[in-house]
């Protein structure tokens, strides 16, 4: 193994917890008077609502992206905005929190690193937020180059901006349908970053070659 691509969205900002589970467990926190069905609805329809509507601007930093996402969901369930505050600062919290570890496990890894994301077009922006622009030597973004999950060419994109075979290419993620099997369609090897789904259904474990909880577990063989 001579090189890393990583997930973003759920690896290195939540720990391996699907963004939907975080979201809903601020919503817990904060009181706020709503079924999991109907949460679940409103984030499904936001996810839909950012993905086909140019919301979030290239300039748009991930707290503000955030905000975006969380306002979408409170205005379908014609809840007021008065909650966005104590939402977004709860999880904003969290997220420092985890990408401040990220970042610390990146920093320790002596291997070239790629970034390979589904994400709107601002990920060089929420790196830098976050201090792990450095860490990168190449950033595949999904609204970029105009290919998403799970497809596995957006992985052969980020094998090619390392040079490396895919065979000495280690893919870390926390989503099994849109890392881990692209990336071993693409002849990468995998490790799944397992932390909270989305739904309660079965994970095919067996797809990766690897099962960590906390990305620290990159650094012992």
């Amino acid at each position: 193994m001579k090189g890393y691509i990583f997930d973003y969205g759920g690896t290195l900002d939540t720990g391996g917890c699907h963004w939907g589970k975080m979201i809903w467990h601020a919503y817990r926190q904060n009181g706020i008077p709503v079924t999991w069905q109907q949460f679940r609805d409103a984030y499904v329809h936001g996810e839909r609502t950012l993905g086909t509507v140019p919301i979030v601007r290239k300039d748009f930093t991930f707290r503000q992206t955030l905000e975006a996402k969380v306002r979408l969901q409170l205005e379908y369930l014609s809840l007021p905005l008065s909650f966005l505050p104590s939402l977004i600062s709860c999880l904003y919290s969290d997220v420092l929190c985890h990408t401040a570890h990220s970042r610390e496990v990146l920093g320790r890894l002596p291997e070239p690193k790629v970034l390979v994301s589904n994400f709107y077009g601002n990920m060089t922006v929420v790196l830098r937020e976050f201090g792990l622009d450095g860490l990168f030597c190449h950033v595949v973004e999904s609204a970029e180059v105009g290919v998403r999950k799970p497809d596995p060419r957006i992985f052969t994109l980020g094998i090619g901006a390392l040079g490396l075979r895919p065979q000495e290419v280690t893919v870390v993620g926390d989503s099994v349908s849109k890392d881990i099997i692209p990336a071993r369609q693409a002849g990468c090897r995998t490790v799944w970053l397992r932390g909270e789904q989305w739904t309660d259904e079965p994970v095919d474990e067996c797809a990766a070659d690897r099962i960590i909880t906390d990305l620290s577990e990159l650094l012992t063989t």
